[in-house]
């Protein structure tokens, strides 16, 4: 659980911005939900290792000696987004196309990339199995991922009834299915040695570890030795279907994506870059979910992307535009002294109606120490009132960049100033 100083909040407020825009051109709405979830709702949606990673709430008042917990925060945006939607089904569209981007929290270790406290960013829509459905998660991401500036990414796509296919016919007992799907999950992690040592870890040992590690190496559908006609059909169907949007040329078919979380029942989707183990997002369909709270099924299919890997990755390989606000404001206002805090005040807001964002120095410090001020935040101009400016109505603009300045009337001055930002870009 991190601080977030003023160039991180920027940065992070860039990439929300591009994902929001993007996730409601698909016709996607926002939702929001509290933090906190009653531990019922979140307990047995995320399975074993998930379960461990839920940060209870103690129980308040006269409860609170007992250690016992009612609440928990968080885990991710999807299992209250079920519990929203069994809670809310006659106010909402069917289907329902919601998209958003809040903190969860996870007990977790923390690494490169992960954190205990970290934002999500979700799309999912509820009400159709059409593998359409899919296909536009697909294209949506593809979008978000190419606006961001990502050329190198891969969706990948698997489907969870194809891997349960996989281990029958490996010879895993069902009991011991999502288990191994946890471990699988760590392929692009740990290696098939790392898995393989973990399967044995989970019970999964000797010719079945082998047998289910060997069929993990097929590239294409026609190589999957246990056939799955249904799903084998679907996933051709989500291929063709995201070929017509943005995400042409990036869905791949790649058998050894597990993701470990047991609520998925069909297609499972990631979406990755070179030289980073891990993914930068993820989901599936999760026909499943929402009926543990609401007693009929509504068919789910949902997007995840992490945005702290993905600020992660943009900062490594300097991926920012240069035009991304570094500096508090565009101007300061300096006056002389202390007589100057009233028409200071009177042509900062005059700038701000123009556009610009202006910053009036509070103190009246030498002009040298106020000029110094600005440009160490990078306030690329400094409005000087002085005596004789005051008395004229007028403003002295010193562009620190070029070392020129200029006497002119605070309208005239905030265009000039204007002008001379638009060209820096």
């Amino acid at each position: 659980m991190r601080d977030f100083l003023p160039e991180d909040v920027r940065r992070r407020e860039y990439v929300i911005g591009i994902i929001k825009r993007v996730y409601e051109r698909y016709g996607f709405e926002p939702l929001e939900t509290p933090a906190a979830e009653n531990l019922e709702t979140l307990l047995g949606k995320y399975g074993e290792e998930g379960n461990k990673l839920i940060f209870k709430i103690l129980r308040r008042g006269e409860h609170e000696a007992t250690g016992q917990a009612d609440l928990a925060l968080r885990y991710d945006l999807t299992v209250p987004l079920a519990r929203v939607v069994a809670q809310y089904q006659a106010k909402l569209p069917r289907p329902f196309k919601r998209y958003q981007i809040q903190p969860v929290w996870r007990a977790d270790r923390p690494g490169r990339g992960r954190f205990r406290e970290f934002y999500q960013c979700d799309v999912d829509s509820l009400g159709s199995t059409s593998p359409v459905v899919e296909a536009e998660l697909c294209g949506a991401v593809a979008d978000a991922m190419s606006a961001l500036g990502f050329g190198d990414f891969v969706i990948r796509l698997n489907h969870r009834q194809l891997l349960t296919s996989v281990l029958n016919a490996a010879g895993i007992a069902e009991t011991l299915h999502g288990s191994a799907l946890v471990a699988v999950d760590k392929l692009d992690k740990i290696g098939v040695d790392g898995v393989k040592t973990e399967l044995e870890a989970r019970g999964v040992a000797g010719a079945a570890a082998e047998k289910l590690l060997a069929s993990m190496q097929a590239s294409a559908l026609a190589d999957v030795a246990a056939a799955n006609d249904a799903a084998t059909d679907n996933v051709r169907r989500i291929e063709a279907l995201a070929a017509q949007t943005s995400a042409a040329g990036k869905v791949r078919f790649d058998l050894s994506l597990a993701r470990g979380l047991d609520y998925y029942t069909g297609a499972i989707m990631e979406v990755n870059v070179a030289d980073l183990a891990g993914s930068l997002g993820g989901g599936g369909r999760y026909d499943n979910l929402v009926g543990m709270f609401l007693g009929q099924q509504i068919p789910a299919c949902g997007f995840s992307l992490g945005l702290e890997r993905i600020l992660v990755v943009m900062t490594e390989r300097g991926m920012f535009p240069a035009s991304l606000a570094t500096s508090p404001a565009d101007v300061l206002v300096a006056t002389f002294d202390a007589s100057g805090a009233g028409p200071a005040m009177q042509v900062a807001a005059q700038l701000r109606e123009t556009g610009l964002r202006v910053m009036v120095y509070p103190d009246p410090d030498r002009i040298g120490k106020q000029i110094r001020y600005a440009d160490g935040r990078g306030i690329p101009f400094v409005a000087i009132l002085g005596e004789d400016e005051i008395k004229a109505g007028t403003v002295t603009v010193k562009n620190l960049a070029a070392q020129t300045q200029q006497t002119s009337d605070p309208g005239v001055a905030a265009a000039a100033m204007l002008e001379a930002l638009a060209r820096r870009g």
